[in-house]
Parts: C-alpha cells; structure tokens; sequence
C-alpha cells in the first residue's frame, strides 16, 4: 500500500513538474511571437508568402533541434525557441496566417500551426500528424492553407511507393512496439502512394524557376527507398539566383543558403527534385 502511494505521488509530482516546464516555455515563445507578430503586422500590406518570409528573416539563428516533437501523448507542441526544416516552415506559415487576421493573437497563431501540422486539422493520435511532407502539402492545399504548384509548373509524376515508417518502426519512438500506430499509418501511406503525386526534377529546376516566388514552401524529393522528402525549405531569390531559407542540421541553425538551391540539389546523391507549395 505505502509502495502505490508513492507511486501515485511521484506520478503527480512529475505532472506537475511537466506542466510547470510547459508553462515556462510557452512564456518564452509568447514573447518570441508577440515580437514577430509586431514586425509583420506593420506589413499587412503585402502577401502571406511576404510574410513567410519576413518570419523566416525574425527566425534567423534560431537553434536546429531535431525530434521536438516527440512527445505522447501527441499533443500540439508550441515551440519557436528550437527549430527543425518542418517546423520553421510551419511556424513560419503559421505567423504570416496570424498575422492577416484582423486581431492576431497567440491563441489565433496556435490555432493556425494546429491546422497546418494535422490531417484536416485534427489532433487524434501520433498518426494524425502530417508525417509525410508530400502529405503536408495535400492536406495543406485541401485546407487552402497553401496551393500545391508542382503539377502547373512541371506536370511530371512522382511515382513511388511510400512506406519508409511502417517498414521502419524503430526509428520512431511512438511507433516502436505499437501495432495500432503501425497499421494507421500504413493506411496512410497506402493512400499517399495511391494519390497522384507531382515534382520539379533537379534537372528542370533552372529552367522552370522563374515560376517560383520567393516564400514558396518546398520540400526535397529522395530516391531513399520508401521516402518522398527529406528536406524543407522555403523559396527566397537573391537577384535572379533562387536560394533559400531553412533550419540546417550541418549549420545547427536557421540559415540563408550560400548554395543556389539548384547547386544544393545537384551536390546531393539522394536528392532527386523538389514538391511545392504556394503560401495563401
């Protein structure tokens, strides 16, 4: 009996120390947005893809940290202090999407990052999170968050079949041992094999990118067996020479690229083109 008492209050005591710990983070993200929401505000004038810029500017030097995410529950996770190549550009969307709003506010800016990361915007489960950035975008054009640009600009099918999580469990901490999870989200790729699905080859990126504005969201397509993207970022020129902003793992923060994103995709033997999304 004494044994289980302890039990119950240690169980407590960590709740309590996780909320307290949520609750201080969420401070210091409420400060860091508070101070990018009266940057873009004072450019409502321009687009949301501006905008996307704009945040991607105010978040420059921001920490890479991988895996923030990760928590279970699954859970909306607000976090502007850490930043990996999704969430900077979810984060980056979910600001300038506050900021067109007539009175922006946290709670808007949360609202918006909880529709852009989870399938129709709902949160039910590991598996409702958009774990496939070629599915982020799908889901995202649905939700008229974005507009998918990679069939208009190039109209060349990607073609492949999806399945690197289900195939691979122990890489993912929520999936390991969960056989629900497993079979959920081999659904989804399932689907996500069935769509018809659309890149820019690295090939036909010099070519074809004077029809990309700068922030376009973009993700990396791979020829990794199982996997559609392994990179995000978004679309920013330097005259005419197409770059673009990302949370870098090698640079361990947010950057510009030095690299042409063409030069950047062409020094990489995995990287085979890039899918697209317009932010709206």
């Amino acid at each position: 009996m004494k044994t289980r008492i302890i039990g119950i209050v240690a169980v407590i005591l960590f709740a309590f120390l996780n909320a307290a710990a949520t609750d201080h983070e969420n401070k210091e993200d409420k400060v860091i947005y508070d101070r990018i929401i009266s940057e873009l505000q004072a450019n409502t004038d321009k687009t949301t893809a501006e905008l996307v810029i704009k945040a991607g500017e105010l978040l420059m030097n921001t920490p890479y940290v991988a895996h923030t995410l990760e928590t279970q529950p699954e859970q909306l996770i607000i976090n502007l202090r850490e930043l990996d190549c999704t969430t900077f550009a979810e984060n980056c969307l979910a600001l300038a999407r506050s900021a067109k709003t007539k009175k922006p506010s946290f709670k808007i800016f949360t609202n918006e990052l909880q529709l852009i990361r989870y399938r129709d915007g709902v949160i039910d489960g590991y598996p409702s999170r958009l774990h496939y950035f070629s599915e982020w975008i799908l889901d995202n054009d649905k939700k008229q968050t974005v507009k998918s640009l990679s069939k208009s600009i190039s109209d060349i099918k990607f073609t492949k079949n999806i399945n690197f999580m289900s195939h691979h469990p122990d890489s993912y901490k929520p999936l390991k041992n969960n056989a629900v999870f497993i079979e959920a989200i081999s659904k989804q790729e399932s689907n996500l094999s069935n769509n018809e699905l659309y890149y820019i080859p690295t090939e036909k990126l010099e070519s074809l990118k004077h029809k990309i504005k700068n922030g376009d969201i973009f993700g990396i397509t791979t020829n990794v067996d199982g996997l559609d993207i392994t990179h995000v970022g978004i679309a920013f020129f330097k005259g005419d020479e197409l770059h673009f902003m990302h949370a870098s793992s090698k640079a361990e923060k947010v950057i510009l690229s030095e690299e042409t994103l063409y030069d950047y995709l062409a020094n990489r033997k995995s990287a085979t083109g890039i899918m697209i999304a317009r932010p709206l």
